[in-house]
């Protein structure tokens, strides 16, 4: 299961920054930025509030001196860390656009000097469970802004890491020329793994259709995209072809419990109080949305329950009334899935 909140980082703001993706179909995909200030808690507090007043919230705020981290928003929706291009949102662009602004300075690359610690390895571990690939699909961030490259199209149809010097529609080089492979040594990805997502047990094969790529399998199949590289064979550029059959094998099985049988409407209603609401709330929390309980959850409906339920409808997809706050029965399936 993809991580939508990592669970050592600080809360910022109040949780909300975007919605729903404009491409879902397309490829996951992290874009770097530096906010071009120093590092430090002063430096992390002020960024942090400035980024707020902006409107111009990313998802991941990251101090690579102190490993100290922040996260605004949940990664099934948009941020708001990049300028559209034309009519495409480019902050709504991939089934994840996961947008990290780094306590740095382009013309001074963060690998150079930084202190990557447990809140780094917890970040990459939460990118890789959206099947994104330790790859940059434009090479290395630009040394300056003069050597920006923004292919349109690879930006729309290739998941993998991007600089904000990538993006078409923008004009920032930043991050600079980070290291990117000691980006990705600096928390490896562990055998296969998928960044700590349970994963199901698949079929044996899967045949490669147009528009796959090893990570989008991955996410069908919940088979690991780096396992699926070595049953097969497949070495960096990673390159597979359509109607190739492919080896799978699941890293880790798990038995997922039935979905409880959802009680009705009536149970989470305004002035209802019993044992759903609860169990509601507590499957809530589990799933990332506990930030709308300063208190509780407990077994009366109040509006932090609904609110809880309307972000989680919204991650979904879902608009109107179909995230009005209360939950159906597709949203309870949905949640406890």
């Amino acid at each position: 299961m993809a991580t939508t909140w990592i669970s050592g980082a600080e809360r910022l703001g109040d949780g909300s920054i975007g919605g729903a993706m404009d491409k879902p179909d397309a490829p996951a995909r992290v874009v770097w930025h530096t906010t071009e200030s120093g590092h430090g808690n002063a430096a992390f507090d002020s960024v942090a509030d400035y980024l707020i007043q902006k409107a111009a919230e990313p998802h991941i705020l990251y101090d690579p001196v102190t490993d100290r981290i922040g996260q605004y928003g949940s990664f099934a929706e948009s941020a708001r860390a990049l300028k559209n291009d034309g009519s495409t949102r480019t902050n709504r662009v991939g089934r994840a656009c996961i947008q990290i602004e780094v306590l740095a300075r382009a013309g001074d690359p963060f690998t150079a000097y930084w202190r990557p610690g447990k809140n780094f390895k917890a970040l990459m571990a939460a990118i890789r469970s959206w099947g994104i690939l330790d790859e940059f699909p434009m090479g290395t961030p630009a040394k300056t802004a003069s050597a920006a490259k923004r292919d349109r199209n690879k930006w729309l149809t290739k998941g993998g890491h991007y600089g904000h010097c990538n993006t078409p529609g923008n004009d920032h080089w930043d991050p600079g020329a980070i290291d990117v492979k000691a980006l990705f040594a600096a928390a490896p990805a562990s055998g296969g793994s998928n960044g700590g997502a349970s994963t199901s047990p698949s079929s044996a094969a899967y045949t490669v259709k147009a528009g796959d790529t090893l990570s989008s399998i991955g996410v069908k199949t919940g088979v690991a995209w780096k396992t699926i590289a070595t049953l097969n064979g497949i070495k960096s550029p990673y390159t597979i072809t359509v109607g190739q059959k492919l080896k799978l094998k699941a890293t880790a099985t798990t038995t997922r419990p039935s979905v409880p049988a959802f009680p009705g409407a009536g149970y989470f209603r305004p002035g209802a109080k019993n044992s759903y609401v609860t169990q509601l709330g507590q499957q809530l929390v589990k799933r990332g949305y506990g930030r709308y309980y300063q208190e509780g959850p407990g077994p009366t409906w109040t509006a932090a329950d609904r609110a809880a339920v309307r972000a989680f409808q919204h991650a979904q997809g879902w608009t109107g009334t179909d995230a009005d706050g209360y939950p159906g029965p597709l949203t309870w399936k949905k949640l406890f899935s």
